[in-house]
């Protein structure tokens, strides 16, 4: 009866050591939609809710592509997450999407399948063509440095929203 209390108090012991170097391990809470991308920002599950919602709200949708492990993806998100201006047009006058995988809808690589790529759809399913990063050889990228630029072209979204529809 005493090797077993001592078994069971080991394997207690062991189970709870397991737990904890597991918990440190994964450093970061359970992933949530904002993918670090802005935690107060509520983000559409899919591509598909997401237009939904747009035409829903009747606000642009701006998608977000990216990749976990590609630097430029990581170093955007950082700076787009620290953005107070950009997190707060994102939060109130965006529908937004992250995605780490391509949609099936071609319309949104209109110059390819390159990340980070940022395109804006207005509620009548339009890709915004005329709202472009500053890269002719990449046109819906960003750097972290172009984040007042992102900012702005957010701002011109949300105009056109009010004079074209």
């Amino acid at each position: 009866m005493n090797d077993m209390y001592r078994w069971s108090l080991f394997a207690l012991l062991f189970v709870t050591c397991m737990e904890v170097s597991i918990q440190k391990k994964t450093k970061q809470g359970p992933q949530t939609l904002s993918r670090g991308w802005g935690d107060d920002i509520t983000w559409a599950q899919t591509y598909e809710e997401a237009l939904t919602t747009m035409t829903e709200s009747k606000k642009p949708l701006m998608v977000i592509h990216h990749m976990e492990d590609c630097p430029h993806s990581q170093a955007l998100k950082k700076a787009f997450a620290a953005d107070k201006a950009i997190q707060e047009l994102a939060q109130e006058d965006f529908v937004m999407l992250n995605v780490m995988h391509e949609t099936t809808d071609t319309n949104l690589a209109p110059d390819g399948h390159y990340v980070p790529r940022i395109i804006f759809v207005d509620p009548s399913m339009t890709v915004r063509a005329d709202l472009v990063g500053k890269y002719g050889n990449r046109m819906y990228t960003y750097e972290p440095s172009d984040v007042p630029y992102l900012a702005e072209n957010m701002k011109k979204a949300k105009r056109l929203l009010h004079t074209e529809l």
